[in-house]
């Protein structure tokens, strides 16, 4: 069960683009999108809040720090990938962004010390040569706008990341969930103002797709990896949720009909791989720390 509910947390994630870019042909803009998107979010974590009787109270420290990483880093990240889609393929879009396992290394030795083992140095350059190779076999038919931005998307999900292990510890996930989706949706509507306002007069099929987003992609997504997350421990869920971008390949082939070189899905094969390696090697490493730590304190117990 919890190898299911992570693979329906991928499959959630992993059609998010597809689901924007029928969005963009309905007429929803970016800035538009992502405030629909976190403020009917928030409504659904907040009810499954109140549905699951959890307390809402939180300290004010920790609604400082929830600000900063729904109203900056998330709405920075999300407003980065929804970007990029529109530049570049949803497929490279969803493959650039799994390179953040590669920004988190790095960013957990200069800010945490953590160190750069062989393994974890040997899969980061697996990464960056898968990226190089679906890169070079299609940079002349894509706008580099759209890679700097996906890029930029996987260097603000990896700074989340390092920022969100420091501050949220002892929260409720889904207490998490609804602050940071209410901080996106107020700094979102403050991006959308600054684009000239909200504009709901897109087509109608546009709130299907929004309907997508909000349901499948972010409550049903973010949920559904929680449990799995219980069920089966960070390490494998980490792993299975490679499957992201696989699905996000299927159904931009599918639906969009993208095209893939044979090279570009071997780096593309590259880049998941060292994602894995990346993701492994830093829970063995935990795993030893916290082993040796409780084997130095037996004696004391």
């Amino acid at each position: 069960m919890g190898v299911l509910y992570v693979f329906v947390s991928a499959a959630g994630f992993g059609v998010m683009s597809i689901f924007a870019v029928y969005a963009y042909a309905a007429g929803v803009s970016v800035s538009t999108l992502l405030f629909l998107r976190f403020l009917f979010a928030s409504v659904l974590f907040f009810g499954l809040l109140v549905w699951r009787k959890e307390p809402l109270r939180i300290a004010k420290r920790q609604l400082l720090s929830l600000f900063v990483l729904g109203g900056i880093l998330y709405a920075l990240q999300s407003l980065s990938f929804f970007s990029a889609v529109r530049y570049i393929p949803t497929s490279m879009a969803a493959l650039l962004l799994y390179t953040f396992p590669v920004f988190v290394a790095i960013l957990s030795y200069f800010v945490d010390r953590e160190a750069l083992h062989a393994k974890t140095i040997v899969a980061m350059l697996l990464s960056l040569a898968g990226l190089g190779m679906v890169l070079g076999t299609s940079f002349g038919d894509i706008q580099p706008l759209g890679v700097v931005l996906a890029l930029a998307a996987a260097l603000f999900y990896s700074v989340y990341i390092i920022t969100g292990n420091r501050v949220v510890k002892g929260l409720s996930p889904y207490v998490t969930s609804a602050y940071i989706s209410l901080f996106a949706s107020l700094s979102t509507f403050l991006l959308a103002q600054s684009n000239g306002g909200l504009d709901l007069t897109f087509a109608p099929s546009g709130w299907w797709a929004l309907g997508g987003i909000v349901v499948f992609s972010t409550v049903v997504a973010i949920s559904a990896f929680f449990r799995g997350l219980q069920l089966i421990g960070s390490t494998k869920a980490s792993v299975l949720s490679t499957l992201e971008p696989v699905v996000t390949f299927a159904f931009s082939a599918l639906l969009l009909d993208e095209s893939f070189h044979w090279l570009q899905l071997a780096g593309g094969a590259a880049v998941l791989s060292g994602a894995v390696l990346i993701v492994a090697g830093k829970e063995e490493a935990a795993g030893q720390a916290a082993e040796g730590e409780q084997q130095a304190s037996a004696p004391f117990a």
